[in-house]
This record gives C-alpha cells, structure tokens and sequence, in this order.
C-alpha cells in the first residue's frame, strides 16, 4: 500500500529480469533442480527435514543449487544457472531468513578468476537497471560498483587488520590456537589451522570492507567442494565479494577431482558425528558423475536478497522480501 515499498519490489523484479539477460546473452541457460533430495549438500548449513509417504524416507529441503548443476556441467551443458529458493533451518535475523533467492550459475573451462569477472559484470548492470547509475548510497555511506573491485586475499586482509600471518606458520594449528587466543576468538574443539584462519577473517576484517572487494584463497577446510591452489595445497580457490561490510557472493574453481571430493566429504561426515550438524553429508551420486568426468569449472552463488537490499538501500531481508518468515501471532 506504501508507494516507497512498491517501489522496491518493482526494482527486484528488474534486478532479477536483469541477471538473466546478462546471463542468457552470455549463452548460459536456465535450469531447474529438485528442491527435495535426500541429500543436504551443496553448502554448510543446517536443513530442514520433511518425510515422503509414498517412498517412506526423510527427505530435506535444498540447501543450495550446487551438486545438481554442477553435475549437469558432467552431462555436457556448459553454462548454466538457476535463480531458485533456498531453504536453511537457522537463525533470523537482518541478514538471514529461512527461505531466501539465490543465483548459482557454473560455466565449463573457466575459474574464479573468470567468475570474478562474471559477478562484477551482473551486480554491475543490476544497478545501472534498478539505480540508473553505478554509485549508490547504502545506509549513509557512498559506494562505487564500477569497475574494477578490489582484489585482496584472505590472508593478506587479515594481516593488514590484525599483523596476523597465517602463512607463515601454515598448517600449525597449536600455532594458530595461541594467535586465536590473542585475538580474543571463540574456538570448537575441531577446529584446525584452516578453521581459524577463518574465524579471524569473520571477526576481524568483515566489518571493515566497505567498498566491492573479492577476498580470494581461503583455507581448505572451510571449502570442502573447492580446487586446491597448485602451489599451496592448503589454500582453495575460492572467492567472496564483500560490499557494505556484508559477504554477497561465494565462488570456486569447482574441484573435480573425485578422490579429492570424497576424502574431502569422509572429512565432513567425521565433523558431523562430532556434533556439526551444518557439515556436508555424502552425496554419492555427485561422486559418480565426477568419476565419469567434470571439465574444469568456475562456480559462483550470489543472494538475490542481499543485492536487492544493496540496491534499495534497504537495512533488514524482510525489507525485500514480499513475505518474510514471521512468528504467528498469538490469540
């Protein structure tokens, strides 16, 4: 009924007419992938479980796009993507609703690299479609999506923000325990070198990226569907964009080697009997179309929710979302 809300709403739909144009003129095509599986995978998170009746099994909701499109990357379609809901049994708040949009596209014989720069390519015509410029305000502060995004790796951010040098003690955990100790980070019992590495980028250099910026190479136990960096195996190639202090896109060179993928999946499976319900299970017919074959790949999952939000200077999801998940309301 409020005629600034509508207008918000009218800006999604040309955001999201927008991504596809790009992504068709570019000779991607569309697809669609179950949204009911009998595999969580794709991504860390927890999911929601529904049972079949028929077929008597416990089925989940769709965690992510991922091991379907990619394989049918396997099954000789090179580019592809799918703009679909999402669906993660997490907590709420002004960057996550339960039930969220994403695009995932994958195109063969390309890497992050390339993905770097598909994403700057589509968050930059969203804007100029939904804004008609490509300088933008978000929450008072000015941002330039322009080109180019800055391009800084994980451990170069958090040694610039904390003089922390992961890579010069890689792989020594008891090592990054006392750095982790230093910063003031909360750690689980399982969490090696790589974890913790991570866990000091979230808590100390997230907040401070302001400006479109990919952080790229990420450690490998954080990425367990990620190729490794040739020269330093225990680094991935992986990238986020980060833009108003907010992660907006994830993006790999897609790992395919399926040895690789399995010990990479068994490792998962151990977290999860430690307690981690948001590890990955094995997904076994993933791992048959990588033994089949998958060509090199670069992969790359954007929220629909949180660029809206950018573009409409919105500052909550359910901002952006036509209905948002709410509590009922008590008689």
């Amino acid at each position: 009924m409020n005629p600034e809300v509508k207008e918000t709403f009218l800006k999604r739909s040309k955001i999201i007419k927008t991504i596809r144009a790009v992504l068709d003129g570019m000779g991607y095509i569309e697809v669609e992938t179950p949204v009911l599986s009998t595999i969580a995978g794709g991504a860390t998170a927890r999911p929601f479980v529904t049972h079949h009746n028929t077929l008597d099994i416990d089925m989940y909701l769709r965690i992510a796009t991922e091991l379907h499109l990619k394989r049918l990357i396997v099954g000789g379609l090179e580019r592809v993507y799918e703009i679909g809901r999402i669906f993660r049994n997490e907590g709420m708040d002004v960057k996550h609703n339960p039930e969220f949009t994403t695009i995932e596209m994958y195109e063969a014989y390309t890497d992050y690299h390339g993905m770097m720069d598909r994403t700057e390519k589509l968050i930059r015509e969203s804007a100029l479609a939904a804004c008609g410029t490509d300088q933008i305000t978000y929450q008072g502060e000015k941002i330039s999506l322009a080109a180019p995004f800055a391009r800084l790796s994980m451990n170069d951010a958090i040694r610039q923000y904390t003089g922390v040098d992961f890579l010069s003690f890689k792989g020594d955990t008891e090592r990054a325990k006392q750095e982790a100790a230093r910063l003031g980070l909360e750690l689980k019992p399982t969490d090696a070198w790589g974890d913790i590495m991570a866990r000091a980028f979230d808590e100390n250099v997230e907040d401070k990226l302001l400006q479109p910026t990919f952080i790229y190479d990420y450690p490998v136990e954080v990425s367990p569907l990620t190729k490794r960096k040739p020269d330093l195996p225990e680094l991935v190639e992986r990238f986020e964009l980060y833009v108003a202090h907010c992660e907006l896109a994830n993006a790999y060179s897609e790992l395919n080697d399926p040895i690789d993928q399995r010990e990479r999946f068994v490792h998962q499976m151990e977290l999860r009997a430690s307690g981690d319900e948001e590890a990955n299970m094995i997904d076994e017919d993933f791992l048959t179309a990588l033994e089949y074959g998958m060509p090199p790949t670069g992969g790359m999952g954007m929220g629909i929710d949180r660029l809206v939000m950018l573009l409409t200077d919105s500052p909550s999801i359910r901002d952006v979302l036509l209905f948002p998940t709410m509590k009922p309301k008590e008689d």
